[in-house]
Formats: C-alpha cells, structure tokens, sequence
C-alpha cells in the first residue's frame, strides 16, 4: 500500500523531469498548462478578429462645394435621375474649371462601402453616359477593394477623373515655375516633357528651349522662357512628339500645363526672382540633381518659393547617373531640409502610380504636402509618375473665386514687350482681372510722369495661337498696333479707363528682414519686387525702430529712385541687395504730392497717343 502511494505521488515527475522531482514536475505541468491556456486564448482571438473585422475606413464627409463627388452607387436609374445627375455633374465640372473627381461605392458621409464588380461595371457605364452628356470624357485612375464587410465577397471602390472636351479655348492652363540649381537638369527636363523624346546625355532635348545663342553655348538658362504640355479629355498627353504645331497642341488639350522655366544661375537671380513675382506660377517644381544633391541656389529658390507661399513639388534628376545608395542619400537629405523649423513641410515620395495620385490630391488640398519625384530625363525612369501627377493637378482656385476676379475692371500686367514685323508693338503678361477682348480700349501706364496713356488691344493670342476674349488669371500676348514701344516698360498696367489707378512714388510696407549682414536702417538701397514691378528703392523711415537685425519686423517707408509705379494695397512684396533679404507686404500707398492733383483728377492723365 506504502509502495502504490509513494508510486502514484511521484508518477507526475516519472513521464517528463525523471525520479526525485516530483514537486518540480509539478510546477512545469502548471506552466505548460498556461502556456496552452494563452495559446488557446490567441487562437480564439484570431478567430474573433476574423469575425470582428477592423472597423470600416472613411473619407473625409461630402463637401458641398468643390470638384469632388461621392456616390454610392449608379446603376439604371431613372430618366428623371439622370437628368439630375448629368447637371450635378456640370455643377461639380464648373467648380473645377472643366474638372471633376468622382469616388463610386462611397456614401455622402464618407464611408467607404465597396460595390461588386456587376455594379461597378454599371456605374461606371452610367457615369460614362452622364459625361456624354455635358461633354466630357472620364478616365479611371485607381481601383481599390474594401475587404471589411462579412460577405466574403469583393468590393471595390473606383476614383474616376471626368474631364470637359475643350471648347472655345476654354482649356484649364496651370503655370508651373521651374527653379533649380545650375546645371540640374531643368531644361533638359522640359524639353523630354513637351518635346516626347528623351535626352541622349548630353543635353540634346534642351536646345529648342533655349533663346541665345550663349544659352546654347554654355547650357545654362540666362532668361525666361515658355514651355507647354497638354492633356487631352482622356488624360492623354499632348505634345509636339506628333509634329504637332502650339496650336494644334492648344486645340486638342483641355489641360495645359505652362512651364516656366528659370535661371539657376546665381548671376541670374534677379530674372528668376522676377518670374516667380511677375507671372503669378500655380505651383513650382524645384529640379535636384541626384549625384550633388542640395547645391548652389537650391535652398534660396526653395525659400523664395516658400516667402511667396507658392505650393512646391520635388523632381530629384539624374538618377542614371548614380547609384541607388546616392538616390536615397539625396531624398533623406531633402526629407530633413524639409521637416526643419523653417519648413514645415511633410515629404511624400512618389513611388507608383497610386502615389502620384495621392499625391496630386492631398499636394492640392494641404500646403504642407510635398510630392518628390526620382526620375531620369535620360532613360525615361519615373517620369511617367510626374505625368499622372500633372495630369491630375488640380487648380488652386476655385470657379466662384474665379468669377469674382471676372466681374472686376480689366487689369493686365505688362511683364515682356516685343517689336513684331508686320504686326507692330506687342506686350506679353497675365490678366489680374477683369475681361480683356479685341478692340478694347485701355489706359497703360504709369509713364515716367505719373501719366497714363490710351490705346487699342488689336488681336490677343494665348499660347501661340489666336483668342478673342482673355478671362482673369490667364497669360497672353496683346498686339498694340502702331503705339510707340519707347514708351513702354516692363512694370506698366494697362488697365479699364473707368479705374482711377493709384500710383506712387512712395509707399508702407510690413516687412520681416531674413538676411542681413550687419543692420538695416533709413538710407539703405535695396531692389524692390512687388509682382511685375522690379525698381530700386530707398529705406526713408522705419517706424518705432532706429535699425533693424536678422529676423525682426518693422513698417518700412520705401522711395522709389526713378519713377513713380502702380502698385495694389496688400500686394506681396520681396527685397534684395547682395546677400540682404526680406518679405512682406504693401501697407499704404503715398501718392507723390506733385501728382495728388492728376490722380484726383484721372481724365485729365489721359492723353491721345
């Protein structure tokens, strides 16, 4: 009896630790016990988890206005329905400026509830239809599945871009300046872009962009010069790969994208500095070279894009050149750039096409965003992602806002002025409001006087081709016939004669001074930039302050040195001289008081040319 006890108490430790650990065997057997307890436990909560699936995913709310419409779902409806959808469709078009995103198989409140491929199919079928309809093409951008519901089956959502079929010209032109350091790639950039052939290496693309014989010579950018890349209602590119003229590329875009393209040089800063305040750029596109990363003038035209509050994007070129490990250093060189203080800004590399996608999108909608791109204008690497990205791009304005700049009286800037054979005098720059059409007359000044002068727009082309009537926000050229072009300069306006302009030779501005070598007072000289006006001004007085340093703010008055200029209350203004810099804007205009009488009475300015 003594023996089976003693047996049965130690059996436990026989099976598993051997004799004489019995209370060890114990304890293990306790262990393993809760080792399969948790295992149990994770084995049902997988179980769980699969039957309790992550709660659904949102987009943010419907809004009522903008280009972006959500719709659960399109199939057969009605003829009364149809209706109704094909001119909401036209509301969402106008608001886009001929452009519309729709999100199917998504509810007004953002969740996200898929449709089966049978209902996909009739959506988009239907939407199709719909754009028929108001004229227009629609293109699929991206599919995604929704895989949370319980059903098992597949639902996706599907994000569609509908696009107006150009009319009257009527196509959506967004201005892109090109900054960059010197020898970058920017040209060459252009040049694969809108002429559909890639660079042999040694610069071959960008020879039609340049204008001087010692751009040619040297390869580096001295002026400023246009460029165009169209897209067509599909999404398709227009360039002049097809042998295609400006205005066949014009004709058959809806989308245009103009390039600005500047000078890298720093010899060259005042031209390019001049671009970016003068023809009012969307969005620029700052060109990194792969192998020398952040050089030269790349962080003084990222900070002017950034004073003027101009939405960048990055393009890091030249990856053929260098390896993988040299790519990735300069993007984590940029990526820090960008996250300092002074930034603020969050990098997004662009990857793949649903990227660029995104990237296009939330680049648009948040102005901490910035897209970079890695391509080479050599082996054509990626840069099929910068043309979904530009594609996709959408205005920054919206139409309401356009409407009102419309309703206003016709202000043009002059920023180029030409001797044309045959045609006369003509003047290149940008709409600010107003309507400008064929045979309108308008006052140009101001003269070196303070005097304005009339004349007669003859014919108006838009990017090389002819137009009869220029809205607010686009850039042309204006012929003027037989009018004297000695009396013209850049900086001018030609404005309604029902305006009184004011013009001035000294004005306030709110400044902040970011670079200064030692202090800024009264009496320091400095070049004044305040949209197409470019004149060296004198500091006459800084309020409350005898001098100011790096960094601080003051109201500044400023004179003009040789002749008076129109200027607009809150215009953004930049200054420099040497390595002297600031921002800020115009404050109060201070008419000259031997001209107080002439703006007071503004008939009298005006003299038969």
């Amino acid at each position: 009896m003594v023996d089976l006890s003693q047996s049965a108490a130690v059996s436990p430790g026989h099976g598993r630790h051997g004799p004489g650990s019995g209370n060890n065997g114990k304890k293990t057997s306790k262990k393993s016990r809760t080792r399969r307890g948790k295992r149990g436990r994770r084995r049902r909560n997988k179980k769980n988890n699969r039957n309790n699936k992550t709660p659904p995913p949102y987009f943010p709310p419907e809004a009522e206005e903008g280009n972006i419409e959500y719709k659960l779902k399109l199939v057969n409806p009605t003829q009364y329905r149809f209706e109704h959808l094909a001119t909401q469709l036209k509301w969402r078009l106008q608001e886009g400026r001929g452009e519309a995103v729709y999100q199917i198989g998504v509810e007004d409140n953002g969740l996200l509830v898929g449709l089966t491929e049978a209902d996909m199919k009739a959506s988009l079928k239907t939407l199709k239809r719909m754009a028929e309809k108001v004229g227009a093409d629609i293109t699929l951008l991206r599919e995604r599945e929704v895989d949370y519901d319980l059903d098992r089956n597949t639902r996706k959502i599907a994000e569609v871009l509908v696009r107006k079929v150009p009319d009257d010209q009527q196509f959506l032109d967004l201005r892109v300046a090109v900054l960059g350091n010197v020898d970058s790639g920017k040209s060459t950039l252009l040049g694969v872009l809108t002429q559909g052939e890639l660079d042999n290496g040694r610069g071959r693309a960008r020879l039609n962009l340049f204008r001087h014989l010692h751009e040619i010579q040297t390869g580096r950018t001295s002026s400023i010069s246009f460029e165009i890349l169209g897209f067509n209602s599909k999404g398709e590119v227009v360039n002049y790969s097809e042998s295609r003229t400006a205005e066949e590329i014009c004709e058959s875009s809806s989308k245009m994208i103009t390039f600005i393209d500047l000078a890298g040089h720093h010899k060259y800063l005042k031209t390019t500095i001049f671009g970016l305040t003068s023809y009012c750029p969307d969005f620029a596109m700052l060109v990194v070279s792969a192998n020398t990363g952040i050089a030269g003038t790349t962080r003084e035209h990222l900070g002017l894009a950034m004073a003027l509050k101009v939405p960048i994007f990055i393009v890091v070129s030249k990856v053929d050149l260098c390896s993988r490990g040299t790519v990735d250093r300069t993007v984590r060189q940029l990526e820090r750039v960008l996250k300092q203080p002074g930034c603020n800004k969050v990098p997004m590399v662009v990857s793949n096409p649903d990227d660029a996608v995104t990237a296009a999108q939330q680049f648009a909608q948040s102005a901490c965003i910035t897209p970079i791109f890695t391509l080479s204008s050599v082996s054509g690497e990626s840069l099929d992602l910068l043309k979904v990205f530009l594609n996709i791009l959408p205005p920054l304005s919206n139409s309401k806002e356009q409407e009102e700049l419309m309703q206003q009286l016709t202000e043009f800037q002059v920023d180029e002025i030409y001797s044309v054979p045959d045609v006369g005098t003509v003047v290149g720059g940008t709409l600010y409001s107003g309507v400008c059409r064929e045979g309108e007359r308008l006052v140009v000044g101001p003269t070196d006087e303070g005097r304005f002068l009339r004349l007669k727009v003859g014919s108006i082309q838009r990017n090389r081709s002819a137009c009869r009537v220029l809205r607010a926000g686009q850039a042309a050229t204006l012929a003027l016939g037989n009018f004297d072009r000695s009396l013209l300069r850049k900086g001018m306006v030609m404005v309604s004669p029902k305006m009184n302009p004011t013009i001035c030779c000294q004005f306030e501005a709110a400044i902040v001074l970011l670079f200064h070598a030692k202090t800024f007072r009264r009496g320091s000289q400095v070049t004044v930039h305040v949209g197409n006006v470019r004149q060296t001004a004198t500091v006459e007085c800084l309020h409350g302050k005898e001098e100011l340093r790096t960094g601080e703010r003051a109201v500044v008055r400023f004179r003009f040195i040789k002749h008076p200029e129109y200027l607009r209350l809150g215009a953004k203004l930049l200054f420099r001289e040497g390595v002297t810099k600031g921002i800020g804007h115009v404050a109060r205009l201070l008419p000259p008081s031997q001209n107080h009488d002439q703006n007071q009475n503004h008939d009298q300015n005006l003299q038969e040319h």
